[in-house]
């Protein structure tokens, strides 16, 4: 398991924490949230509830793993007001999930779920909105709060900061697995 988290610092991540089960915090209100389309995905992206599945299931398949990696990555922006920083934060930590979700394939066996920060970001525009199969399905990772984790509770609980400092942003990932090579 060591190696998996080695790889998630190489590959660019701030901090990384192996959880037990009951140190992620789930709820069923973040579907609520998820609903109030405040990131404009809701309904508009595969990885995206509703397409993910009902709150009750998602939440059930992250509690059937009895191990995961939880990591951040910080990046520096301007200021609080900074959205075209935060989307660029926002792309390189994707970017880096991607690089991680493909180690992972090599290191873990067989089932695992990648979970990553509100929808996914590999194509410019989801092909969801052209009512088209998802492009990439072996690369698209859903969300953490789509599948009813609170972020900000799981990383306290894990020791990692939710807000890193004055002018950064803080992104999040989870990879849930049962067992490695």
């Amino acid at each position: 398991m060591k190696e998996l988290l080695d790889e998630a610092l190489r590959q660019g991540a701030f901090k990384a924490a192996f959880l037990q089960p009951e140190q992620i915090m789930l709820s069923a209100d973040f579907r609520a949230i998820c609903a109030s389309n405040q990131c404009g995905s809701f309904g508009r992206c595969w990885m995206c509830p509703p397409s993910i599945g009902p709150i009750d299931a998602l939440m059930a398949e992250v509690r059937r793993y009895p191990h995961s990696l939880l990591y951040q990555t910080v990046s520096a922006i301007e200021d609080s007001f900074d959205i075209e920083g935060m989307f660029a934060a926002g792309n390189a930590h994707a970017q880096m999930s991607q690089r991680l979700h493909a180690h992972a394939k090599v290191l873990l066996k067989a089932p695992f779920l990648h979970l990553t920060c509100g929808g996914c970001h590999l194509c410019a525009v989801c092909a969801k909105r052209a009512n088209e199969p998802c492009r990439h399905p072996d690369h698209a990772l859903p969300s953490l709060e789509g599948y009813g984790v609170d972020v900000y509770r799981t990383a306290a609980s894990a020791g990692l900061s939710y807000v890193n400092g004055q002018n950064t942003v803080t992104y999040f990932g989870m990879i849930l697995f049962g067992e490695c090579v």
